[in-house]
């Protein structure tokens, strides 16, 4: 009876750790269980932020291209603001406008042997003023003279036989959209733009030649077909000296009158 008393003991001791170790077990499973459902969240909050981030990121990039295409003018500052000439056949629009903001003179001054003459350039024809005066600060007139003189009618400017006048010409090679305006006219002393007439059905101007009306009756008959985009405001005695001067057959005077521009403040 003793040996069959303490088997029953051993026995419920066993079942007694098992029970113990069990349930040791299950708290153990069930803290894993816990700890498992905090690293699942973890990780979903992780994976949220991280994947969202990138996308964020890819949306960004999409955008740049955008706001590129919008900053063409400011690009064109940037290159003004460091002494770059650059215009040319496919930017002239926003560089001429660029360089507008940037330089807002409207009057030049004519230096010639006969005499000065000052110009006032309208506010109303931008591109055309913007490129006068780019031309004026490049330099470009500095190298031509009046070459062309027809009595009681024009005086025309900006053009010369000189090899730097062709290198330049062939280096800015570009032309000025009309800017014409009905109630310019051409009157006496009037500033305009020479153009070529055949092969131009929207009257561009060529930035280089220019004329100025001598005729005191005026030259309506041009009314409407070049751009007249400023006027004489002083030396009209030296545009009258420049148009007695004696010319050859092609109208080019005989003795030039070179011409030193520059532009005032």
């Amino acid at each position: 009876y003793p040996l069959r008393r303490q088997r029953q003991m051993c026995i419920r001791d066993s079942i007694n750790i098992r029970l113990k170790s069990f349930k040791k077990s299950n708290i153990y499973i069930c803290l894993m269980l816990k700890i498992s459902k905090y690293i699942v969240i973890f990780l979903s909050y992780f994976s949220i932020c991280f994947f969202g981030c990138q996308q964020q990121e890819k949306t960004v990039i999409k955008t740049v291209p955008l706001v590129k295409k919008k900053t063409i003018e400011k690009d064109v500052e940037i290159i003004l603001q460091k002494g770059t000439d650059t215009i040319n056949k496919t930017n002239v629009v926003p560089f001429l406008k660029a360089y507008g903001k940037l330089n807002k003179e409207a009057t030049v001054l004519f230096e010639t042997r006969l005499g000065t003459i000052k110009i006032k350039l309208y506010q109303e024809t931008p591109l055309h003023r913007a490129s006068f005066i780019f031309l004026t600060k490049t330099g470009y007139f500095n190298t031509t003279a009046f070459h062309r003189i027809v009595p009681d009618f024009i005086v025309q400017g900006g053009n010369s036989d000189h090899p730097i006048t062709r290198k330049l010409r062939i280096k800015y090679n570009y032309r000025i959209p009309a800017e014409i305006k009905k109630y310019r006219k051409h009157k006496y002393g009037a500033l305009a733009a020479a153009r070529q007439w055949e092969n131009n059905p929207t009257k561009t101007s060529s930035p280089f030649e220019f004329y100025m009306i001598q005729d005191k009756r005026g030259s309506h008959h041009l009314d409407g077909e070049h751009t007249i985009f400023g006027e004489i405001i002083d030396g009209f005695e030296t545009m009258e000296k420049i148009s007695r001067l004696k010319t050859d057959k092609k109208e080019w005077p005989l003795k030039e009158v070179f011409i030193k521009a520059t532009a005032l403040k």
